[in-house]
């Protein structure tokens, strides 16, 4: 079997776009991958045209091998937007695989180690009651045990710091008070805070309501100071989504700095990095929850890494069946009792909706803008 062509999609998913990548092989076996947009996202989508030429004509079930070629063919270690390509395409060669032998992905990758999958989705609100109604109708609706949110009050890079200790803790509380203790609430701080004390300072002030996780307390690039704040905070540190590869995750757990990681499947490598990197974390006792706001494909990808990897803990989760999502696969998948059941059709058991996507375009998008009070860029 050999690869004839890559293509790729990058259509506007409401609010941001989705990039799909499609591989085509001589004897008819397509495989479906998703890769992160990272922002610049046509520069992805160039980037799986220039990968393609090196990878026509091969197996696309030398999975390890074509990594190689993509990774090591790059003049430098791949960033953000390579490694998304690259994500993106090796996906499809664990789709393709799995069809031709008719077994779900989870089966190549050793079998699985449970039954069915945890999610979590996130809320949010412009006031307390609001975000509590919120998670009230999440919970209602798709039975969810965990739920995450942002500790900061809106408009939280306008206010004085003394205030915004005071009043983020307040969305949380109402939040616990409507969904009762037994429901897990992680925070994500979104690396918005610059200053390891002021995130010390936040964790101590959201402690009483014993957070899941802490996720992104600081900038992720200073791993001494990320692991320095981690054995002062009396709440788990959660990291990664921002990190690429074994190597980078691999500092992560040397420094012994986070309690769980994030590697987002569309953008750390692929799902076989994934893998590797799970399995540097359980060597270090330290649980993964995937990062993964991204489109349906991505969340099948990740349900088959569940499946199949011991320290899975919890996944980020978008239901399918939500605004323009629902259009880009043939059956789109929702949780049902905070779960979502792990496929046995071949492949990842999600096929996208290749005439919905030829209709959609591509939508020019950027993260945001923030700005501090004194007017300077704030972080995202």
């Amino acid at each position: 079997m050999r690869i004839t062509d890559i293509v790729s999609y990058v259509v506007d998913g409401g609010g941001r776009n989705v990039i799909f990548v499609k591989t085509t092989t001589d004897r008819g076996i397509i495989g479906w991958g998703e890769s992160f947009s990272v922002g610049p996202d046509l520069a992805v989508a160039a980037t799986i045209d220039y990968l393609k030429e090196w990878l026509i004509g091969e197996d696309p079930r030398n999975i390890e091998r074509l990594w190689a070629t993509m990774c090591q063919g790059l003049r430098f270690p791949p960033g953000s937007i390579g490694l998304a390509a690259v994500s993106g395409i090796e996906h499809t060669l664990w789709d393709i695989s799995a069809k031709a032998v008719g077994e779900p992905v989870y089966k190549l990758l050793g079998g699985r180690v449970r039954d069915r999958v945890r999610v979590y989705q996130g809320c949010s609100g412009p006031t307390p009651e609001a975000a509590a109604e919120l998670a009230v109708s999440l919970i209602g609706r798709y039975g969810y045990t965990a739920l995450k949110m942002s500790p900061f009050p809106p408009d939280s890079d306008l206010k004085p710091w003394n205030e915004v200790l005071r009043e983020g803790p307040k969305f949380i509380e109402a939040v616990r008070s409507a969904v009762g203790d037994d429901v897990d609430i992680g925070l994500d701080v979104h690396a918005k805070v610059f200053e390891p004390i002021r995130a010390l300072e936040l964790a101590h002030a959201v402690a009483p309501h014993n957070p899941y996780f802490y996720e992104e307390p600081i900038r992720p690039e200073n791993i001494v100071e990320m692991a320095l704040l981690r054995r002062q905070m009396p709440i788990p540190l959660a990291t990664g989504e921002a990190l690429y590869a074994k190597f980078e995750f691999n500092d992560l757990m040397q420094a012994q700095a986070a309690d769980i990681i994030q590697p987002d499947v569309c953008v750390c490598g692929g799902l076989m990095e994934m893998q590797k990197i799970a399995a540097i974390a359980e060597a270090h006792d330290v649980a993964v929850a995937p990062h993964n706001p991204m489109g349906p494909l991505a969340g099948a990808v990740n349900v088959h890494f569940a499946a199949a990897t011991t320290n899975f803990l919890i996944l980020e989760y978008k239901p399918h069946d939500t605004d323009r999502w629902r259009d880009l696969v043939k059956v789109p998948w929702a949780p049902m009792d905070g779960h979502l059941p792990i496929p046995e059709a071949p492949g990842w058991g999600l096929e996208p909706n290749e005439d919905t996507l030829k209709s959609l375009a591509y939508a020019p998008w950027r993260r945001g803008d923030p700005r501090r009070a004194d007017g300077s860029p704030a972080f995202i």
